[in-house]
């Protein structure tokens, strides 16, 4: 039981935990609406990523705790850090950004929420970690919330390309989320310098790639809000706020308020994209929401 004394502080981070999820699920509105505005969506990925680079600066700047780690960093760790930061944010991110140009937000965000099925199931085969019956017992009812939400299969060519990127997207973030726990446990670096410096690489070569391939487009003054919004508001303040409810938090707390954006980003995609949502695909949604909670509140325990 909490003590009463902790109360207002366990309620502190909740609310906290919601705000940050709420912010996390307007991004998936905000870049659909920036890709309406034909912003290039590697470029417009790489900007967002590299203005939340620059925002943390400051914060590794101004403690000499962090300069030294930064500047110690060991050869096998900046290793780590450069794959992380390419499968994190040049893959994962980019193929999001370029997932969402061609799919629903609704969609591409169920595809996403099915990453820790993906990483129960390849902790099989790398980490030697097999999948408990609760588990399985998951992965079983988000298959079928897959299958609820998209058979009969009848797609236009663009939404099959659409969902060939969403589909590399989720494998990229499957491995991110595995070396992102590898580097965490491994290394003796703080998670801002994890994140300074894999943020750094991978959104520097992400942007690098969207300018040579796609160009920067016309920005108008409601794109640069947006990207600059994306950047300093839904990445860096909206990180900051998640690692400091982390602290009060259970994991399955954390998991379970983590969970809400499934069905946040629906809403907010139907009332501000005009995403139309039929009974089968929100029964589907439910389904494949139920099926990422039972594998990971098992896992967590």
């Amino acid at each position: 039981m909490l003590n009463r004394k902790n109360i207002p502080l366990h309620t502190t981070a909740v609310l906290q935990a919601v705000l940050v999820t709420f912010l996390w699920s307007t991004s998936w509105v905000l870049i659909k609406i920036g890709l309406k505005s034909s912003l290039p969506p590697l470029t417009f990925a790489g900007l967002r990523y590299t203005l939340a680079f620059i925002s943390l600066l400051p914060f590794i700047l101004l403690k000499r705790e962090n300069k030294s780690a930064l500047l110690n960093i060991s050869a096998k760790n900046l290793r780590d850090l450069i794959l992380l930061g390419i499968v994190f944010y040049t893959l994962t991110q980019g193929t999001q950004f370029l997932s969402l140009a061609f799919l629903p937000a609704a969609m591409v965000s169920m595809m996403l929420n099915l990453t820790p099925v993906f990483v129960a199931l390849a902790g099989i085969f790398l980490l030697s970690e097999r999948p408990s019956s609760f588990q399985w017992l998951g992965v079983l009812v988000a298959s079928a919330g897959i299958a609820v939400y998209f058979l009969p299969a009848q797609m236009p060519q663009t939404q099959l390309l659409g969902l060939a990127i969403a589909l590399l997207c989720v494998m990229s973030n499957t491995g991110s989320a595995l070396l992102g726990r590898y580097v965490n446990q491994r290394s003796n670096l703080s998670p801002l310098i994890i994140t300074f410096v894999s943020m750094g690489i991978g959104a520097i070569l992400l942007l690098i790639i969207g300018l040579v391939f796609q160009g920067i487009g016309k920005l108008s003054l409601m794109d640069w809000g947006i990207i600059i919004w994306l950047a300093i508001i839904n990445t860096a303040v909206a990180f900051t706020l998640w690692n400091k409810s982390l602290k009060v938090l259970s994991a399955v707390e954390s998991s379970i308020l983590n969970s809400l954006m499934l069905p946040q980003i629906a809403i907010l995609a139907v009332v501000f994209l005009g995403e139309g949502l039929s009974m089968k695909q929100i029964s589907g949604l439910v389904l494949v929401s139920i099926g990422v909670l039972l594998v990971q509140l098992k896992k967590r325990k």
